[in-house]
């Protein structure tokens, strides 16, 4: 499938208010964890809305107290969650503290048990090295096509804790998937996953979910889309 790459002076205000125009029209919605998902958080926060129709779901967390300052839910509360007027969406945390399987399995007994839910927008970054939610370079979790939720003993990078994370066929089944990703250190990563001659690699984790989707779109400023032609 296409796959958008949308230039923004602001990403992370654009997908500020892309949530905002989602949460709207409630339905199920996976938040990432990371600074410029913060930054989005935070733009859809000051926008305001009505999200008391919205639930919400993880791509993935790292196995630590939901009040460590490495927790994805620790982050998403702060930003987002606690600066909403009015009614809180229904929040679906991953159980970090558990560890890698045992919270697993507990937030896929929680999707299945949910429908699983259809997810009406997937929001994911990308690190430096090809990776999205706690899905690393060359791991197992690469594989996995029958669990929606997968425990990663060993993180491909810093904060070297054990994670969980939703696997490509769940993240990949969103009716829209939506990148969010700035600077140039990203720049290598957006060329190896989205670029002209882009393909799906192991090596290159957010290259293998575009297969699964119908719809992804990518927001990122121009520092970030600098090693792709003509986005």
């Amino acid at each position: 499938m296409a796959v958008e790459l949308r230039i923004c002076e602001d990403p992370a205000q654009a997908c500020g208010e892309l949530l905002v125009e989602v949460a709207a029209g409630g339905g199920h919605l996976v938040l990432a964890g990371g600074s410029t998902p913060r930054a989005a958080y935070e733009a859809a926060a000051a926008r305001g809305g009505d999200w008391s129709r919205v639930t919400v779901w993880f791509g993935d967390e790292r196995c630590v107290d939901p009040g460590d300052e490495r927790s994805n839910f620790k982050m998403v509360r702060e930003s987002l969650l606690e600066q909403l007027p009015g009614e809180q969406p229904s929040v679906h945390r991953i159980l970090g503290e558990r560890g890698p399987s045992a919270a697993a399995t507990a937030y896929e007994e929680e999707l299945r048990a949910a429908g699983p839910p259809e997810l009406d927008l997937v929001l994911l970054g990308l690190g430096p090295d090809g990776h999205t939610a706690s899905l690393f370079p060359g791991q197992p979790s690469l594989l996995e096509r029958e669990r929606l939720v997968f425990g990663v003993e060993e993180a491909g990078l810093e904060p070297f804790v054990p994670r969980v994370t939703l696997t490509l066929p769940l993240l990949g089944g969103a009716r829209r998937i939506v990148f969010l990703v700035s600077g140039q250190s990203k720049a290598g990563a957006v060329s190896a996953a989205f670029g002209p001659d882009a393909k799906p690699d192991p090596n290159v984790p957010a290259s293998m979910l575009p297969p699964f989707a119908s719809e992804v779109t990518v927001l990122l400023d121009q520092a970030a889309a600098s090693g792709v032609p003509g986005p």
